[in-house]
């Protein structure tokens, strides 16, 4: 990993993350943290989720003390470049890029969208010591296949109108939230937050994660394929279009187990999160 800044020590404080980047197959620059030492770990976004948008890494933080996390953005995003068109194996193989920086032993842990790339990945033949997902948002297997094509088809419109100008990004941003369950006064309020223009630099983005999840299907076929051990979570307070993809593919992945973490949603607390994954990563460490 070409590194921009390297780690120091001020007094008997932690470590700085090391930031730097890592090259994909196709060239593309990707921007990847390293926390903390220990057997490597490595966390993939969700949508509209980039270094920026989410500055402190707390879930990353929270197992620096055990782990050596890489937490990277996916291309497009935060600190990561672009190379066109996209094709999800691309994200696959820039995935692949941070796990060969990480190494053979890593454990993986992908978030909502981040959670379905986690999946393909492993699918594909990455090497993985252990694979930990919250919530990939399958949401066809509740609504249908129809259902959310017309959603990608509407909001994939938005995005192209640029007859509305930079409006239409906020506008594929609410939707999107809307999707996974939050509130429309909670859209609302977060409008008004800072960290909303950094959203919108993420919308266009939006369309990668709708190819990734394709009709919003769990893909059978291919995700039995994966054969590593699994642990697929959800929130007990999300609502049965994340849960019930959750337990799917629970079913579908050889060696997973399921576990709902209670009272939590879609937008889950690390501080919850994080115990659960240091458990389960750190017995794969244990049998090492």
């Amino acid at each position: 990993m070409s590194s921009a800044r390297k780690p120091g020590r001020t007094g008997m404080s932690a470590p700085q993350p090391a930031r730097g980047c890592v090259i994909s197959a196709d060239g593309t620059a990707i921007g990847v943290t390293r926390r903390g030492s220990g057997p490597p770990v490595v966390l993939v976004d969700g949508a509209l989720t980039s270094s920026r948008t989410d500055p402190g890494r707390p879930l990353a933080t929270a197992l620096a003390p055990r782990f050596t996390v890489y937490d990277y953005d996916r291309r497009g995003r935060g600190t990561s470049a672009d190379t066109p068109p996209y094709a999800t194996r691309r994200e696959v193989e820039d995935l692949a890029a941070v796990l060969a920086e990480a190494g053979p032993s890593a454990c993986l842990f992908g978030m909502s969208s981040g959670a379905a790339l986690a999946l393909e990945a492993v699918a594909a033949g990455l090497p993985v010591r252990r694979l930990a997902l919250y919530e990939p948002p399958y949401t066809g297997e509740v609504t249908g296949a129809a259902d959310v094509r017309r959603t990608r088809n509407e909001l994939e419109a938005v995005l192209a109108d640029e007859e509305r100008g930079p409006a239409r990004y906020g506008d594929a941003v609410a939707r999107l939230m809307t999707l996974t369950g939050m509130p429309h006064d909670m859209v609302t309020l977060v409008r008004h937050t800072p960290v909303w223009r950094e959203y919108e630099a993420l919308a266009p983005t939006l369309a990668y994660d709708l190819a990734l999840l394709g009709d919003g299907i769990v893909p059978r076929r291919r995700f039995e394929a994966v054969d590593v051990p699994t642990l697929v979570l959800d929130g007990a307070a999300s609502p049965e279009l994340l849960r019930r993809p959750s337990r799917i593919v629970a079913c579908v992945v050889r060696a997973a187990a399921y576990r709902s973490l209670p009272d939590q949603t879609h937008d889950v607390d690390p501080a919850v999160l994080a115990p659960v994954l240091a458990d389960f990563f750190g017995s794969a460490a244990a049998h090492r």
